[in-house]
């Protein structure tokens, strides 16, 4: 194989392994043709909120991406429309085309202000979000927003969750971090918290395994001190009986 082929194939495998971007904020397009709600959510107006809604706008309407006003004011962080929004019926825990609630996007925007106006208002933090199936607590661990990760671990969100990928995010904040201060941070936050070390990827690499990998020497300090492992057993594959022939499906 030649140089550049090896080249290409690492490169390959490298891209591979990490999620591409998914959230999509309200693109210039978007911006210009909004009216109403919408506009009003992007321009952080919320004495125009408040008249709409009077008038009999509806705080949940949606645009062609099933972007609330919410997730608007989310994507373009004016806490002020965010906050009237909430005060007058918005749904917090409303999702958009790709499955992303406020929360979410907060997390992924690290917009602690933002975030903690959706959780009083009713945010769920369990929820399950995302096209990957995770959690706004792995979106934040993943990007090392530590505040993020400290504040939704406060509201009870689920430390061990799988998404689709098969991370948690303790994983995630390993295998798609970069080994400095604020993914240090969220490990020490989740290991802290409760977070199970032994939960392993699909191939059973666990986060110690990982970091030692990316030679990540902090992070591995702070796994070994909880006794975790290198690698754990993967689970067999899920086997379902047989139909029986002429059995309706």
């Amino acid at each position: 194989m030649t140089a550049r082929a090896c080249l290409l194939v690492f490169f390959g495998l490298a891209c591979a392994a990490v999620p591409a971007a998914a959230q999509i904020a309200p693109t210039a397009q978007d911006l210009r043709v909004y009216a109403g709600l919408h506009a009003a959510a992007a321009n952080g107006d919320a004495a125009e909120i408040e008249r709409l809604i009077a008038d009999g706008e509806k705080p949940n309407i949606q645009d062609a991406r099933s972007r609330t006003p919410l997730h608007v004011a989310a994507f373009t962080k004016h806490h002020a429309a965010a906050r009237t929004l909430l005060r007058l019926g918005a749904d917090p825990n409303a999702l958009e085309a790709q499955n992303y609630d406020v929360l979410t996007i907060a997390a992924v925007q690290n917009d602690v202000e933002m975030l903690k106006l959706a959780l009083e208002a009713g945010a769920n933090p369990r929820a399950v979000t995302s096209p990957y199936q995770g959690t706004a607590l792995i979106a934040a661990a993943h990007r090392g927003h530590v505040d993020i990760v400290r504040s939704l671990i406060e509201a009870k969100a689920p430390l061990d969750h799988v998404n689709n990928l098969g991370w948690t995010a303790l994983l995630e904040a390993v295998v798609l971090g970069n080994g400095g201060k604020n993914h240090i941070a969220c490990v020490e936050a989740l290991i802290q918290a409760g977070a199970n070390p032994n939960i392993g990827d699909r191939q059973g690499v666990a986060p110690l395994g990982h970091a030692r990998r990316r030679g990540y020497t902090d992070i591995v300090k702070i796994l070994e001190s909880v006794g975790a492992k290198d690698t754990v057993p993967v689970p067999p594959p899920v086997t379902r009986p047989s139909r029986p022939a002429g059995q309706p499906i």
